[in-house]
């Protein structure tokens, strides 16, 4: 067995090539050159240390970089950076757009990921950049205050805060108010569904659509993903259990429906486009949750994507799969604004 076997764990899930469960060829080097970085493991880390080491979007630039593509890496996408309130003070933001135009563009609220204790919107850059060159929108990429410092739900109320603001602001940078959607990566990806639930439930207008990026959605470490994927890079199940024992003042919290989504009141929520990495702790219970989304009425467009891990979304000038995720989702926020082209 390679040590990427190892890292990558052995499965008796097969895949659609009827192999074993394991990384693509380019998968496999974002992944060689994310440990040629050494990173440590962050569960033997204190908060500000885990903050400071590399993540795998580095090793995916490292990889541009040794190609000489890094200056492509930008994508032609113009960007600004600028601070929202958030619940508890000014916080970071910044808006990604093609180009500056006199008619309005659909806005997609951003949330990073990070398992809301590490990372920030530099860390997720590739993403919301991605979304914002194939969808055609405003991206407004939001960070909001982290555990240990800012135990739940902290980033919950900051990020239904970044909602209202660009609600409310959206005109002052070019997008539309009447064609909003949120979206997440990760511990984004919970906060962008959590948004949708509070707006439901606080009579705010309600998201055009969710994208979420595998999602934290669920409290089970005892699930399928978990089971197969524990000891997997970049994301395994002694790292969310790092996770968890920093975000909550108390362990029952986890039980809010905030969090756990997949027991959550899903009802009158907005169509949603759930991506779901195969080598992934998440992948089960993101799955699950496009299944219970889908059982109490919302429109689901969901998609499990091979031989990929944990963090693929916004590598697509390295990696193929990730090219076709974000085509996926920026097609579903096109259909759900109303922009897609339609074949005739």
């Amino acid at each position: 067995m390679s040590i990427l076997d190892a890292i990558f764990g052995r499965s008796d899930k097969r895949n659609i090539s009827g192999g074993e469960a394991s990384a693509d060829s380019d998968m496999r080097k974002v992944i060689e050159a994310f440990l040629e970085l050494n990173p440590q493991p962050i569960e033997m880390l204190t908060p500000g240390e885990a903050r400071r080491q590399p993540s795998p979007a580095d090793a995916a630039l490292k990889l541009l970089r040794e190609r000489g593509t890094d200056k492509i890496a930008d994508l032609g996408v113009l960007t600004e950076d600028i601070t929202y309130p958030g619940a508890a003070g000014p916080l970071p933001a910044r808006i990604y757009r093609m180009h500056e135009s006199e008619k309005l563009h659909p806005v997609v609220v951003y949330f990073h990921g990070g398992g809301f204790v590490i990372a920030d919107i530099n860390t997720y850059d590739a993403g919301p950049r991605a979304v914002a060159k194939f969808g055609d929108v405003i991206v407004v990429s939001c960070h909001y205050r982290q555990a240990p410092e800012n135990k739940f739900p902290a980033a919950h109320d900051d990020a239904l805060a970044a909602y209202k603001w660009v609600l409310e602001n959206a005109q002052t940078f070019g997008g539309d108010p009447q064609r909003v959607a949120v979206m997440g990566e990760s511990a984004g990806g919970n906060l962008a569904a959590a948004v949708a639930m509070m707006a439901r439930d606080q009579g705010v207008r309600a998201p055009s659509h969710m994208a979420l990026i595998y999602p934290v959605a669920g409290i089970d470490m005892n699930t399928l993903s978990y089971r197969e994927n524990a000891e997997a890079k970049p994301l395994n199940k002694a790292m969310m259990e790092w996770f968890v024992k920093h975000i909550f003042a108390n362990p029952d919290d986890a039980k809010d429906p905030r969090i756990n989504l997949v027991e959550a009141d899903l009802r009158g929520l907005p169509s949603a486009t759930i991506v779901t990495a195969e080598i992934d702790p998440l992948c089960s219970e993101g799955e699950l949750l496009a299944e219970r989304l889908e059982a109490q009425g919302v429109d689901v467009r969901h998609k499990t994507f091979n031989g990929v891990t944990h963090e693929f979304f916004g590598m697509g000038l390295v990696v193929k799969d990730a090219a076709a995720a974000e085509a996926f989702v920026a097609h579903e926020l096109k259909r759900a604004f109303g922009t897609a082209i339609l074949p005739i």
